[in-house]
């Protein structure tokens, strides 16, 4: 165990007046960096005032897997739509795809929509603040748990994200590679959070991690822990964590369909609502097929018609294989009618709907010049 140091706190109006905190020097450091250069975010409390379970909840969500760059604007709209989760509860879930399109993982989505239900209906649309009961909400896994608990109640929790992973991992010199290495980063981070300040903390390690201790080319001269970081001080932090050599990602290849009808609607369909982009809208499209050639030729078109291969390939990276979709088009008279499970997008409703980013991609590369297929 660390030995142990104090630090004044800069207090939560929740919790009533700052309060020392018993924490190690290593914790005392980061949080009196914190105390200096937290970034301004969104979703994040003043200093002078207590966090909202709804806004951090929101934001877990959202950062799950994506940028905060990514999230800043995402959020804004959502809290602006949606103040509380009372409003988003009530919301049709169609309407948070529209506004998720984007943003990626579409599971999230609709588990933000269920979570928000359960949360009004269950407890009066009160977050509750134990990790357990946390995760018996629906998209609320380990680290989001500990995040709401420490963030929004300002409770001692382990908060361990991938920014945090990089810290720990350098400051202790964790030769083991990841991910076997997680249960050994969560015990050192055990170790490290200080019994109060939980959340400033987290917080704090996660601002290091995206500002100071990052991937490539650590600024290890204005870190709190220079001086005590074990990788700092053999010369080698930008090697850890330790990682396996990853395999290549499969690629897979198929063919996206689009057919404009004379009055400017487009033939869409929705996916089902589980898996893969899930609920979400796409064009009519072909199988997806690992180490098929590039398509030359429309198989798997929604009908027989002439249609046009455009000159792009579009390219897209999910989490476990790449997909390269050669984008064919056509058009249709007014009267002609959607084949089974499809429907007619009207031009002026295209730009709001719920497209993913890639079937976008793809809408993009119809403006192409076609070759003919």
């Amino acid at each position: 165990m660390i030995a142990q140091a104090e630090t004044e706190s800069r207090g939560n109006p929740a919790q009533g007046v700052a309060s020392p905190v018993v924490a190690s020097p290593a914790a005392a450091d980061l949080l009196h960096w914190y105390d200096l250069h937290a970034r301004i975010l969104p979703w994040r409390a003043r200093p002078d005032e207590a966090a909202d379970p709804y806004r951090v909840w929101l934001s877990e969500i959202m950062l799950q897997q994506t940028t905060v760059q990514t999230v800043k604007a995402y959020f804004v709209a959502f809290t602006a739509k949606w103040p509380t989760v009372q409003s988003l509860a009530a919301a049709p879930v169609e309407d948070i795809m529209k506004m998720w399109a984007g943003l990626g993982y579409y599971s999230r989505a609709r588990n933000l929509h269920a979570c928000a239900q359960q949360v009004v209906a269950s407890n009066n649309g009160v977050f509750p603040d134990d990790e357990t009961t946390l995760r018996s909400l629906p998209g609320i896994g380990i680290y989001t748990a500990a995040a709401i608990r420490s963030i929004a109640y300002d409770k001692r929790a382990v908060v361990v994200d991938g920014n945090i992973e990089r810290v720990i991992a350098r400051l202790f010199q964790v030769e083991e590679a990841l991910p076997a290495a997680k249960p050994v980063i969560r015990a050192l981070t055990d170790d490290l959070t200080p019994p109060l300040r939980s959340g400033d903390f987290a917080q704090g390690m996660m601002d290091l991690g995206a500002t100071v201790c990052t991937p490539r080319n650590p600024r290890c001269g204005i870190c709190p822990f220079l001086g005590v970081c074990k990788a700092q001080k053999q010369g080698d932090p930008a090697t850890y964590p330790r990682k396996l050599v990853k395999n290549s990602k499969p690629v897979r290849r198929g063919a996206a369909f689009i057919v404009r009808r004379e009055d400017g609607a487009l033939l869409v369909r929705t996916r089902p609502s589980k898996g893969l982009l899930g609920g979400m809208t796409e064009v009519p499209g072909s199988d997806w097929i690992i180490g098929a050639p590039v398509w030359l030729d429309p198989h798997g078109a929604p009908f027989a018609a002439h249609w046009q291969r455009t000159s792009r390939i579009v390219r897209h990276v999910f989490t476990h294989f790449q997909l390269e979709l050669s984008v064919f088009r056509t058009s249709a008279s007014i009267d002609a009618a959607a084949p089974a499970g499809m429907r007619w997008l009207p031009d002026q409703a295209i730009k709001g709907e719920a497209f993913p980013t890639l079937y976008r991609k793809v809408l993009a590369a119809a403006l192409d010049q076609p070759t003919t297929a």
